[in-house]
């Protein structure tokens, strides 16, 4: 059945690339050679909005998938359908039915009632999240941060708050991704990376002087509190790292000349050589080859990209109606 399974999905590939579709297409350059399959990608993301009910990994659902339908046609249903005894069903029942011809004539565009669905998964599985307000209450965006969503002023004090602290790290720890940048184009010794680089932390060092007041006055043991409940898995180094850094700018000794600073650049080089050791690129030459240019360079969005292609998604599926 998994093996079944698996050529149902890269079959999708294959209709999906048919029908002139390829960003977002997962395996488009794989194709049959694809090792990790989407469905094993979207895996967490189904189960948190309701959408799988089988509590499992991909795995076990495979494995217990006979036992499953054995079970299935001696379950009990009480008067409002719901199941008293026997096996709850994998996959929410009123999940939209595939095309007729599926997957032949497919596309990544939603349908009104694919998009409606979706958006009600998220409102009933994650109805405090962020996503579901911008699902429900906002219009489609192309900013490139969340912080500069024009309607912003409409999400709650909690999601303000979040987002105070996240636009906070992602603008204090871009420098040292800049830095560490234009460490290795020194290296290199590429002329036009290492002035790329010196003008880009110039530019962020602007950026930081406008929005000073809020890092200076930026509550870390507040920031690390809301971290803490998503991720209570930090090592002790990275968490020292960053506030070091964060440190760093926060004392704020003309951060125009962060890309020239002896202690900035020394942060760097210890971080990367406790991390990586003898795979250091600013330590060994031979790993310092596989540098193209651009590592990590970008500011941190939180996967920002990602919700919002989601967002104009369902939001562009959802105006058919109106259409």
């Amino acid at each position: 059945m998994a093996e079944y399974s698996r050529w149902g999905e890269i079959n999708l590939i294959y209709s999906l690339l048919d029908a002139g579709e390829e960003e977002g297409v997962i395996g488009r350059v794989a194709k049959r050679n694809l090792k990790i399959l989407p469905s094993f990608m979207y895996w967490s993301g189904l189960g948190i909005w309701g959408i799988r009910r089988f509590n499992g990994t991909s795995h076990q659902y495979f494995r217990y998938l006979d036992s499953f339908y054995f079970y299935s046609k001696n379950k009990v249903l009480s008067d409002d359908k719901e199941i008293v005894s026997g096996v709850s069903p994998n996959w929410d029942p009123n999940i939209v039915k595939a095309p007729k011809k599926f997957p032949k004539g497919v596309s990544l565009e939603l349908s009104y009632q694919e998009s409606e669905y979706l958006r009600d998964r998220i409102r009933s599985s994650c109805s405090d999240s962020l996503l579901a307000f911008l699902v429900d209450k906002t219009k489609p965006t192309d900013v490139g941060f969340i912080w500069q969503h024009p309607q912003s002023g409409m999400f709650s004090d909690e999601h303000k708050k979040i987002i105070w602290h996240a636009r906070n790290f992602s603008g204090t720890i871009h420098g040292a991704a800049l830095l560490y940048n234009l460490m290795l184009s020194e290296l290199i010794k590429n002329q036009e990376w290492i002035e790329k680089y010196r003008t880009k932390i110039e530019r962020w060092a602007n950026d930081i002087e406008k929005r000073f007041n809020d890092i200076r006055n930026w509550d870390l043991s507040e920031f690390w509190r809301i971290v803490s409940s998503e991720n209570s898995h930090i090592p002790f180094r990275t968490i020292r790292f960053i506030e070091q850094w964060i440190q760093f700018v926060k004392d704020g000794q003309n951060l125009r000349h962060t890309k020239d600073n002896e202690y900035a650049r020394k942060l760097i080089y210890n971080r990367e050589v406790e991390i990586k050791r003898n795979r250091s690129r600013l330590k060994n030459p031979q790993m310092l080859k596989q540098y193209g240019g651009a590592a990590g360079a970008d500011a941190h969005g939180f996967r920002w990209s990602v919700a919002k292609r989601i967002l104009h998604d369902i939001l562009k599926g959802l105006r058919k109606q109106r259409d």
